[in-house]
């Protein structure tokens, strides 16, 4: 038996009424979803939770069967394991996205936050920006390291964490009310804004309609992560595919492989079929029992209030990734179990991360199970299975009985 995780971030959210009362995913054209709908397990299940904050950090470890409240230090260090950085028990991460602000005619503290992606910066433009902060910013104790578009990292050395707010929490917002008490972090932000604010490349950047990654905003603090094995947890040996550090980082804390897909961005625009096929290879050809594929895009299209592109990202996942996975297996004559969810609900109207309970579906190609018409919030909350500790659904996904 082959297990794949097909994770479509931010997927889920609440009923829109430019949509008719549907939400993107009802509104969605998803015929792989909803053909395996009618024979698959479908449920609702919490990966977030009580009390903690809905990010994909904790919902992606609940997700891949770590309970959050043992195994959860704190968002960045688990994207330090991905970037390579190899960070001393006393180290803290931060998360350093680049972001946008509105650039008034006023103080620091005056501005508004635009864009927490800065319109989706590259990877190569993103590394010159950190590379004048490196330069600019001397803060001692403190560096910086590129990651992945407007994800970055500052780890400050015998540090202590800090709770900070995520900037796709406060768009619109002035950001005064929500910038770091600790004086140095709200130094070095203020300095990054004089720095990145004429840098060149930004003016380039505003030349093309693309707005500026004209600040450094820093959240997701922790320390590091001490994981457990997934292979000697379950027996199985792993692969993660996904575009984003975190999910990245966590393989890496968990001793899991990882295969970087050429053209895989994170974007709306990323090489869906590529992670797909990947997968499929990793499966049949190179021996693995179980992949995670992480898909990025419907979170982003929520956090930027994008309703359309949000709906076009769930299509991508349905048509793309899902049946390409479906194909490949089913073409291979494996037996294969497959779980399709989101790690939490990113609703448009709020664009950012909620902690309701997510639908799931699980497919099992050796058997037949009552499931529902289609594939949605709405129908996965009426068949009444629902798992609380979200974590527990790993288990239920590698064990022998299904529902």
């Amino acid at each position: 038996m082959k297990y794949v995780i097909i994770l479509s971030d931010g997927m889920a959210g609440r009923p829109l009424e430019k949509l008719g009362g549907r939400t993107t995913l009802e509104a969605a054209h998803t015929p792989f979803m909803d053909s395996l709908a009618p024979v698959s397990e479908l449920g609702m299940a919490s990966m977030v939770p009580e009390g903690m904050a809905p990010g994909s950090d904790t919902a992606n470890l609940s997700v891949m069967g770590y309970d959050p409240r043992v195994y959860y230090t704190g968002r960045s260090p688990l994207e330090a394991l991905s970037i390579g950085v190899d960070m001393e028990d006393t180290d803290v991460s931060f998360r350093c996205n680049l972001v946008s602000l509105s650039e008034e005619d006023a103080a620091y503290e005056e501005q508004t936050i635009l864009d927490h992606s800065s319109d989706e910066i590259d990877t190569a433009d993103a590394a010159v920006l950190i590379e004048a902060l490196k330069e600019g910013i001397g803060a001692e104790g403190y560096g910086f390291y590129v990651g992945t578009s407007y994800r970055h990292l500052l780890i400050q050395k015998n540090g202590k964490t800090a709770e900070l707010t995520p900037p796709h929490d406060i768009l619109t917002q002035r950001i005064g009310a929500y910038l770091p008490e600790d004086r140095i972090l709200r130094d070095m932000m203020e300095r990054s804004y004089e720095i990145l604010k004429s840098h060149p490349l930004n003016e380039a950047r505003r030349k093309k309609g693309l707005k500026p990654a004209n600040s450094a905003w820093f959240w997701g603090a922790g320390k590091k992560p001490a994981l457990t094995s997934f292979e000697e947890r379950t027996g199985k040996k792993s692969v993660m595919i996904s575009a984003v550090d975190l999910l990245k980082g966590i393989a890496v804390g968990a001793g899991m492989d990882r295969i970087l897909v050429e053209g895989a961005n994170g974007g709306l625009h990323t090489n869906y079929e590529g992670k797909a096929k990947a997968a499929v290879d990793a499966l049949t050809k190179d021996g693995y029992d179980f992949a995670y594929i992480h898909v990025e895009a419907p979170d982003e299209m929520g956090h930027q209030g994008k309703t359309e592109d949000k709906v076009t990202a769930i299509e991508n996942v349905d048509e793309k990734v899902l049946g390409t996975v479906v194909r490949g297996l089913e073409e291979s004559g494996e037996d294969f179990r497959l779980l399709l969810l989101p790690d939490h609900p990113t609703p448009i109207e709020v664009r950012t991360h909620t902690g309701e309970p997510v639908p799931y579906l699980l497919y099992d190609s050796t058997k037949s199970i009552k499931g529902a018409e289609e594939y949605s919030e709405k129908t996965a909350a009426l068949t009444g299975r629902y798992y609380q500790d979200g974590y527990r659904l790993m288990e239920h996904l590698l064990q022998e009985g299904l529902c």
